[in-house]
């Protein structure tokens, strides 16, 4: 059974606040799955429990077949894990810190050396191999803990923000690495960069408030938005009447029209024969995640 499941998944801390409420869905343990929404939504939270880092207050999980509870010990042998707070240790090597990884899973050494590093040299580091963490940058230390997990033969890799203070060239280089692991491994990622989830995800899922609102393919969740276009208009023109969408104008004076298809497309015309320039697409992921959680999501 290639799925990962869960039902009425719940987790309530001692101080009563509810970080996950009754969160329910299955998805293929295969290809790249994406977890995102605002800070204190719950997707650490969630992220922990699947790990078997964090036991839940009720509800139930299992990914391929292996409950999460009753059979911890065989899944661990199965996942590798990044959490968000994770630091690599500072008097260690970056190679060491691979290695010693490798070899409390059980690695011979000569593997172990192998693999620490191939793993390395996919993520360009091979530089700072026999460099001591405490003198490498934030983001060079985040790609040493991402070399660690990918070192694994782990079927199944959760990576709890894992391009977090990584530059823009850094981060492209590690989604090209994301997506070729993808392609044999399921990678179950959070993230609060959306254009990383739509660039990276098959599936992705968003929660608000510790309750899971929509999950999906990016297609699935455009089809499942009551407006699936958005145009774009340059500030100080006026704005056409609607049939039927809703009109936002942002800080930079742009205004966004999000409407449905035959809307959209008569709007479109409308605007072509009055010679004013605009943009038309499909609504991003950023459009959704922002009608589904709220302004204040999209400002941070």
């Amino acid at each position: 059974m290639s799925k990962l499941e869960c039902s009425g998944l719940t987790k309530v801390y001692q101080d009563h606040r509810k970080a996950l409420d009754n969160v329910s869905f299955s998805v293929e343990t295969k290809g790249i799955f994406g977890l995102i929404g605002r800070n204190g939504a719950g997707k650490t939270t969630l992220i922990r429990i699947l790990a078997t880092e964090l036991e839940q207050t009720s509800g139930s999980a299992s990914i391929n077949g292996f409950d999460i509870l009753k059979q911890t010990d065989k899944l661990r042998e199965k996942i590798a894990v990044v959490p968000q707070e994770a630091r690599p240790i500072r008097w260690m090597t970056p190679k060491q810190t691979v290695m010693s990884y490798l070899l409390w899973r059980g690695y011979p050494y000569k593997q172990a050396n192998q693999l620490a590093a191939e793993s390395l040299k996919k993520l360009n580091m091979e530089q700072y191999a026999n460099t001591l963490n405490s003198r490498l940058s934030g983001g060079t230390k985040r790609k040493v803990l991402i070399a660690t997990a990918t070192a694994s033969e782990a079927e199944i890799i959760f990576l709890d923000e894992p391009t977090t203070g990584l530059d823009p060239i850094s981060r492209r280089e590690l989604w090209a690495i994301l997506r070729e692991l993808g392609k044999t491994r399921f990678i179950f990622l959070t993230t609060h960069y959306l254009d990383e989830a739509e660039q990276l995800a098959d599936q992705i899922g968003i929660l608000k408030e510790g309750k899971l609102v929509s999950i999906g393919s990016l297609a699935d969740l455009r089809l499942s938005s009551q407006y699936q276009y958005s145009l774009k208009l340059p500030p100080n023109v006026q704005t056409p009447t609607l049939v039927e969408g809703e009109v936002t104008v942002g800080a930079t004076g742009y205004t966004q029209i999000m409407t449905n298809e035959a809307e959209a497309f008569r709007l479109a015309r409308l605007l072509s024969e009055q010679n004013v320039k605009f943009s038309i697409a499909p609504v991003t992921l950023d459009d959704i995640f922002f009608r589904l959680v709220g302004e204040k999501a999209r400002d941070e």
